[in-house]
Formats: C-alpha cells, structure tokens, sequence
C-alpha cells in the first residue's frame, strides 16, 4: 500500500506551554498512515531554520519517505496554538516557504508511483487533482470547516474521499454531503466533533459514534480519523469498519499533546 500526501506541513506552536510540535495535515496524515502500516510519502516545503530542522528529522524517524521533502530560503510555517478544556484553537498562521508552494514535473511522476494521493485546503494542490484522476490515482482531500469555499463547488469530481469538519448531524450536513457526492466522489465524510462521523455514499448515509477517552489535546484527531479511513478504504473495508478505524486511530491521538 503506497499512498502519498502533498502540501502543508507547519510546526504547532504552544506558546502557554512553551511547547512545539511537528504537523500541518498533509505531514499528520502520512505519519499516521505509516504508522498504521501503509508506506507513505511526503511531499512539501520547510524553510532553513531551525523549525525545518525539527521537522524534517521528525518526519524521517517516523519511517516516512522524505526523499521529495525540501528546504527552501525562508521560515517554516508556523500555528499558534491555544488549549481550552483540552480542545486546541487556532490562533495566528505564518505560511512561510509554503505560501509559494508548486510541484515539479519530476514530483508529479513520482506522485503517479503510489495508489493514493492525498491533500488539504491549505496545501495549494487544488489545481493538480484533474491530473492525478487522469492518471488514474486515488483521491482524498480535506476541506476543514472550510464548506463555503470555493474549491468545494469545483474540486470534489476529482476527489474520491472528500472530509469535512461539522460540528453535529443536521439537516444541513446531510443534504451537504449529498450535494457534494452528487460531483461524482465516492464517498463522502463528516467528521463532527464529539458527535462522532457521517458518510454518504450515494445511497445511504453512515453513523459511528465517539469512543469515551481521557481527552488531553485534540490537536491532529481529524487528520488521524481521515488516515484510519483512507487505510481501511485501501484495505477493501465497508464504510461503517472505516469510519470505526478512523475513530479508533483518533482516539489514540487524543491522549497526548501535540499531533504526533
């Protein structure tokens, strides 16, 4: 199982807790992946300083293929991160090298050597999707809360595994999840907090719950769900068995600080 992540990566900074760590979507899923038994590849910009030190030798001692990981003049991106109840927030994001990001010819072929490739709204790879689907890879892309955004009304018909973040199972969310599968996904996915998951395929619509857990830090719970997913996808799983790995891997990523 070769799937391959492209995009943003950005070290999570805790300024209350005087703490930094390695993550930014496209990087946590590769890692949870790897972890999970896929080989996976990653493939994004870290600037010279010492934040693309700490994560390129992250990224590499977590088995991650880093052979198309490069370091470009300037600062790594950077998240301020805030912890209230344990639930983490968003503060200031400092794009960095990424704010240019583009692949090479030379990327996109190895690109085409994985069976899946997988991105997020953030990862300035939106415009590369028609090509990976021409070729005949796998698809997956995170949209975030980001379900007003213009790549949602254009992006999907190249994207088999679309993931949104919702914050409950509503009337709303359901009828958005049809709107977008009707594009011409496979399928579907909702992630929604303490709600637990939604999927639609087209015909129906499936439901899994959380997992009690000692909740410290949900930093990196949405990223590590869309892996468990995706690897139960590869693996030939019914919808309920992936969005029951995807939890099952989130829920181990709750109970310590930092995505990984």
């Amino acid at each position: 199982m070769r799937v391959v992540t492209v995009g943003d990566n950005c070290m999570d900074v805790y300024q209350e807790l005087g703490k930094t760590y390695p993550g930014g979507n496209s990087v946590n899923v590769a890692v949870y992946l790897k972890a999970l038994g896929a080989n996976s590849s990653y493939i994004g910009w870290v600037g010279s300083d010492k934040y693309g030190d700490i994560m390129v030798k992250a990224i590499r001692e977590k088995g991650v293929d880093t052979s198309h990981l490069l370091r470009k003049e300037g600062k790594t991106a950077v998240t301020y991160v805030e912890l209230i109840d344990n639930d983490r927030r968003f503060g200031e994001y400092e794009e960095g090298v990424m704010e240019n990001f583009t692949l090479t010819t030379e990327e996109l072929s190895f690109i085409q050597t994985h069976q899946l490739v997988h991105s997020g709204i953030w990862g300035h790879t939106g415009k590369y999707f028609p090509l990976f689907k021409e070729k005949g890879l796998l698809t997956s892309f995170d949209f975030s809360d980001q379900l007003n955004h213009s790549e949602v009304k254009k992006l999907p018909q190249f994207v088999d595994y679309p993931f949104f973040s919702y914050t409950r199972d509503d009337i709303y969310i359901r009828g958005f999840l049809k709107e977008v599968r009707s594009q011409g996904s496979k399928v579907v996915v909702a992630t929604l907090g303490e709600n637990g998951s939604l999927a639609y395929d087209g015909e129906q619509y499936y439901k899994y719950g959380v997992k009690e857990d000692n909740v410290v830090d949900t930093m990196g719970a949405g990223d590590s769900f869309i892996s468990g997913f995706i690897y139960g996808s590869l693996k030939g799983l019914s919808i309920d068995k992936c969005l029951e790995l995807g939890t099952d891997t989130a829920t181990k990523t709750i109970r310590y600080f930092g995505a990984w």
